[in-house]
């Protein structure tokens, strides 16, 4: 089978969330597979430092016209890992030293998303699967299936949609219909991608596509439903037959206690306990903070309000005043990192922060915690949880989307199966309570290591999530 990828980022060698590690991922379990699977990308300034000494093979030079622009593109090709990977190249928009955040992300991914369908008819890609992620790349279906030429040359292609973040909708003024994708009034007019009054792409992928995926069976129930749906709920029923949620897996080559050379000790489920005390006593050291017989709970996580830091703070100046260490990686909104700022100056000894990321620090403060702090207002699926699983560390989660479906939560009675802690109410209360009972189970050093093990031998691997998309792109190609 041909499958064709299409997304504003992927690993390895660009990422700034979940997104890039789920379109890498599945498509690299695809490629084991034996399938044919091509990615295409933007060409970022970040990802041409990365293949600077690499050979790049020019697979197509053509030019997209959006209105009144035309663009003189050409698009490079890198294989990596069975993967074919396609880079839209364009100066002006893809080499600004950051991926989003800029006024006029709109017509960048609009760019991308013209450029991505002419380079498959340049290059005669006529793939049996398109599967497109997000947003940034949602009008591509739409712009495909409008097109009479093109709906005749993708005839036996089909389309696949996933959601990985139904808070960015892709909201943009009416006349960027024919502006950026050369369409009229007439599908905002008759409601196709109208929503909220704008165009939105994330409407035009579901609208468009043949199926719709989401990033966990939960969320998939969650985005049903006027509460979770964040507008969707209406679109997406008027979908739901075609529609399903597949929890996402992690790396399991990337995330492997047992021979990460980026942690102080490697160990498995047999050296557990020594290999988890090396490891924290190692990282505290790092962070300067005091050596602690007490719990270490960590975050690794963009700092914004979806992450639950309204809640975060109370519980964690409470568990440090019991005894623990806290250590926070990540960076995003000025509020939030200021309070952490505010908390390290008043316990420099117990809480260590690093504003940004850092790939090697992620590994060893999942290697080293005992807990793993994730109370998400939403969470279509998330991965920081599994990969605290993979490392025996115990996530403390809310209940919601992908925490709901991948963290079994201990109650008291079920320590055979439970992998970490969880509550269902985003309130304060219920976060101190839940990483308190945490820290009580800390004491208990024989069932703390049963909970351990169990998250450590927790299958959040690839290969179970990859049949199921597999189940999906057959029912559209049988």
């Amino acid at each position: 089978m041909k499958i064709v990828m299409v997304a504003s980022e992927s690993r390895p060698f660009c990422k700034t969330g979940g997104l890039a590690d789920v379109v890498y991922s599945l498509s690299k379990e695809l490629a084991v597979l034996g399938e044919d699977v091509s990615i295409i990308i933007p060409f970022y300034d970040s990802v041409r430092r990365q293949l600077a000494n690499e050979p790049l093979k020019k697979a197509a030079s053509f030019k997209t016209h959006m209105s009144w622009r035309q663009q003189s593109v050409d698009v490079y090709q890198v294989n990596r890992d069975g993967i074919k990977f396609y880079f839209i190249e364009n100066q002006q928009y893809f080499e600004r030293g950051h991926i989003y955040g800029d006024f006029d992300d709109g017509e960048r991914f609009g760019f991308f998303t013209m450029a991505a369908k002419e380079f498959m008819l340049a290059k005669k890609l006529y793939p049996h699967i398109i599967h497109v992620h997000d947003w940034q790349a949602g009008m591509l279906p739409c712009i495909i299936k409008i097109d009479e030429e093109a709906r005749i040359k993708f005839a036996k292609t089909k389309f696949v949609f996933t959601i990985h973040n139904p808070a960015f909708q892709g909201l943009m003024p009416k006349f960027t219909l024919g502006d950026f994708y050369n369409l009229t009034d007439e599908l905002f007019d008759n409601g196709s991608v109208r929503f909220k009054d704008q165009v939105s792409t994330l409407k035009a992928g579901i609208v468009y596509s043949d199926k719709i995926t989401t990033v966990s069976p939960t969320h998939h129930l969650e985005l049903l439903t006027p509460e979770g749906g964040m507008g969707l709920d209406s679109v997406l029923r008027f979908r739901e037959w075609d529609f399903s949620g597949i929890l996402n897996g992690i790396d399991y080559l990337e995330f492997n206690p047992s021979n990460d050379p980026q942690i102080a000790l490697p160990y498995s489920d047999k050296n557990l306990v020594s290999g988890k005390r090396a490891n924290k006593e190692a990282l505290l050291k790092q962070m300067n903070l005091k050596p602690n017989k007490g719990p270490l709970y960590s975050l690794v996580t963009r700092i914004t309000w979806q992450k639950g830091f309204d809640i975060i703070f109370p519980a964690v100046e409470e568990l440090v005043n019991r005894g623990a260490s806290v250590i926070m990686l990540g960076s995003g909104e000025r509020q939030y990192e200021m309070q952490w700022e505010n908390l390290r100056s008043r316990y420099p000894d117990k809480i260590g922060i690093y504003i940004g990321y850092s790939d090697a620090l992620a590994h060893k403060i999942y290697a080293a915690s005992d807990f793993f702090i994730m109370p998400s207002l939403f969470e279509p699926c998330g991965l920081g949880q599994m990969i605290a699983q993979r490392y025996g560390t115990l996530p403390i989660v809310r209940r919601t989307g992908g925490l709901k479906d991948s963290v079994i939560c201990y109650d008291g009675g079920n320590a055979e199966t439970s992998n970490g802690f969880g509550f269902d109410a985003y309130s304060v209360y219920e976060m101190k309570r839940t990483s308190h009972y945490a820290f009580d189970v800390y004491q208990d050093k024989k069932l703390l290591h049963k909970l351990m093990k169990n998250a450590m031998l927790t299958d959040n691997s690839w290969q179970k999530s990859t049949q199921e998309y597999l189940k999906v792109y057959n029912q559209l190609i049988k």
